[in-house]
């Protein structure tokens, strides 16, 4: 009787187990339905960590200030080697600085070296030589030059907010993690959700005169249909958009087309379409 009994709890446990795990299964498996994932390949400073940046500052809450503050040496080190390209560019093509002082900012600023680090700090200096030698009227011979030399497409950026980047109490922004440049290698991995669709309720009729269906499902399935290809004739999913890398709004073109296309798939899936 008691190895019965032993033998009957055993069985209970188990079968426990196997129901836990199986739900487990079942929610995974619902939740790897929903996700959708996206493998950003482009070359050196085509915007595949910008897009992922600007995913991470709509959709994860931003960065948080132990993570701006951590981009301070990236910061530092892109401000310096956009200055040190301009001066080796004016180098190759003989373009001496029309300031005689500028002449010995840009024999600092190509000794000078970035440090790296969480705890980097940066010379304030080199803010004043590089908005000095910007300033400076040899830059607009140069620009004459700009197609045949590299210069990162935030040097102009960098220059422009130079004394604020080396004032000692610097944080980096947004736009600042944005604008800046490192070198990625392999792979990496950002996880976010976008937000749930929603639909209130109110008074559709005032928005569809021509509508009247009433609250009956099936006219107003046909109806939506009607209205959808009347407004998409040419069925075709087309989203052009003229952008760069660090175009803030591009992020947001792109998840407006992602979002019309999962209501597309959902209206297919409940067989209003």
């Amino acid at each position: 009787m008691g190895a019965c009994m032993s033998s009957s709890n055993e069985e209970a446990d188990q079968k426990k187990k196997s129901q836990a795990i199986d739900k487990i299964l079942e929610e995974d498996s619902k939740r790897l339905r929903k996700e959708c994932k996206i493998l950003l390949l482009g070359s050196g400073e085509s915007g595949k960590s910008t897009i992922v940046k600007q995913m991470k500052i709509i959709h994860l809450k931003g960065y948080s200030e132990d993570e701006l503050f951590n981009y301070r040496p990236t910061v530092f080190k892109n401000l310096v080697e956009c200055a040190k390209a301009v001066i080796m560019a004016m180098q190759q093509f003989d373009i001496e600085p029309q300031n005689e002082e500028n002449k010995a900012h840009a024999e600092f600023l190509l000794e000078y070296q970035a440090e790296s680090g969480p705890q980097a700090q940066i010379d304030p200096k080199v803010g004043a030589a590089v908005q000095a030698l910007w300033n400076d009227p040899a830059k607009d011979l140069l620009m004459e030059h700009q197609t045949e030399f590299y210069l990162m497409d935030s040097a102009e950026y960098f220059f422009q907010e130079a004394m604020r980047i080396v004032s000692s109490d610097y944080l980096p922004n947004e736009m600042d993690v944005l604008r800046a440049r490192t070198k990625t290698t392999g792979i990496y991995e950002t996880r976010f959700q976008m937000g749930q669709l929603s639909i209130h309720r109110s008074r559709w009729s005032n928005y569809f005169p021509d509508y009247s269906g009433g609250n009956d499902v099936n006219k107003a399935a046909k109806y939506l249909l009607w209205r959808f290809n009347q407004v998409n004739r040419a069925h075709l999913n087309l989203y052009p958009h003229l952008t760069q890398a660090t175009d803030t709004s591009n992020i947001r073109l792109v998840f407006a087309a992602v979002k019309e296309t999962i209501l597309n798939n959902a209206l297919k899936d409940s067989g209003i379409l």
